[in-house]
């Protein structure tokens, strides 16, 4: 994709109330997020992978913290979108950490586009390790539990 095509939406989507915008060509997919007043953009060329993009930042990405190695099987996000542990605001979590879950039983539940997305467990065992707080945005691929 032309760089003047990515500074033109940088500079749409820095403009407008949106604060998101995606956009898949031939050659790759841009993927624009607005964050406070800096947005950043992630560029993927058609011939990678999603999980590793090359990514083009404006601003300096503050640095995050390494992530524990968990061992044992890793339920992974399905999507982009905001990660909720209960099915309402106030009701009770879905799982907790010691809870036993059978393959199909609802782990959590991923909010994207305005849809409640319910992601099931694709394997039976205990729930040893919950990745992600409650609230919290989630990228395509990123771990949030562990089951033994």
């Amino acid at each position: 994709m032309d760089l003047r095509k990515i500074k033109t939406l940088i500079d749409l989507v820095s403009e407008s109330n949106v604060s998101e915008l995606e956009i898949t060509e031939a050659e790759g997919s841009v993927r624009i997020v607005k964050g406070g007043s800096t947005p950043v953009q992630h560029y993927a060329p058609a011939s990678m992978s999603p999980v590793q993009p090359v990514v083009i930042e404006q601003a300096a990405v503050a640095a995050t913290a390494p992530v524990p190695v968990e061992t044992g099987h890793t339920v992974k996000s399905p999507m982009v979108g905001t990660f909720y542990r209960a099915a309402a605001p106030g009701a009770k979590s879905l799982v907790e950490i010691g809870g036993v879950v059978k393959e199909g039983d609802t782990l959590c539940i991923i909010e994207a586009m305005k849809i409640l997305n319910e992601i099931e467990s694709d394997k039976a065992g205990t729930v040893r390790s919950i990745l992600v707080d409650n609230g919290q945005p989630v990228e395509y691929g990123q771990p949030l539990f562990i089951i033994d």
